[in-house]
């Protein structure tokens, strides 16, 4: 049980620059669409917040957070993934306060490594009420239709001696868990789902980085980084 002090925030909305709140140039013409939140200033009542988007033909859709009070970078603490036409990106508030959230897309056909801003959200987080912890860094293969369902961290409170593993990674043919040199192999469910569970306690307190890997069949021994978590 981590101890947690609840810190509130009445701070005045701050001034954005005209047009830059809600959909931007290439919002409509990327075939997404709001759907949780149509209004593009929100208030959180709650540090850990969920905001959801349709859109039509694949995409791929990153952001960045950012705080109002001294424009520091809190990208970590969100997590973009697309499932069934939904854009969802789930969110972590480290402290109460206005927060700008920007989120970039192109279809995912387009080789450009420079996505353009789609839309900005002006998020009043008015107090944290869990602990908050950075997700997993998304490498770009990732962004090709991937989704996690468990674990979002491996943070403090996570129990590790019994983590369990759910993805969906389309056309993969292996999918492994990789901490130093020790590979967990996960279990193909059927289609693009792997499921597995792996013991990583003896990594607390040590820092450790665990990857999860995907290999795609042509060669079997090469495996790309999809995902990647830090053990504390």
């Amino acid at each position: 049980q981590i101890g947690l002090r609840i810190r509130m925030s009445c701070d005045p909305q701050p001034e954005m620059p005209e047009g830059y709140l809600g959909p931007q140039e290439r919002f409509n013409e990327l075939g997404l669409s709001v759907q949780s939140h149509t209004d593009p200033v929100i208030t959180a009542r709650d540090n850990h917040y969920e905001i959801k988007m349709k859109h039509r033909g694949p995409i791929k859709v990153t952001h960045q957070l950012q705080s109002c009070k001294d424009e520091k970078d809190y990208s970590e603490f969100v997590f973009t993934q697309i499932k069934d036409g939904v854009v969802q990106l789930l969110l972590h508030f480290p402290s109460p306060g206005w927060y700008k959230l920007q989120i970039y897309a192109l279809p995912l056909s387009d080789p450009s490594k420079s996505l353009p801003n789609v839309y900005n959200y002006l998020i009043h987080c008015t107090k944290t009420l869990n602990p908050c912890f950075p997700f997993p860094k998304q490498y770009v293969q990732w962004k090709d239709g991937c989704y996690l369902y468990e674990p979002l961290n491996l943070c403090e409170s996570t129990k590790l001696t019994h983590v369990k593993w759910r993805v969906l990674i389309p056309h993969a043919k292996q999918v492994a868990v990789v901490v130093d040199d020790e590979w967990t192999h996960l279990e193909n469910k059927g289609g693009p789902v792997f499921e597995g569970t792996c013991n990583l306690n003896q990594y607390r307190g040590k820092d450790k980085k665990v990857t999860l890997n995907a290999n795609f069949g042509e060669d079997e021994s090469k495996y790309s980084t999809m995902l990647e978590y830090h053990i504390k």
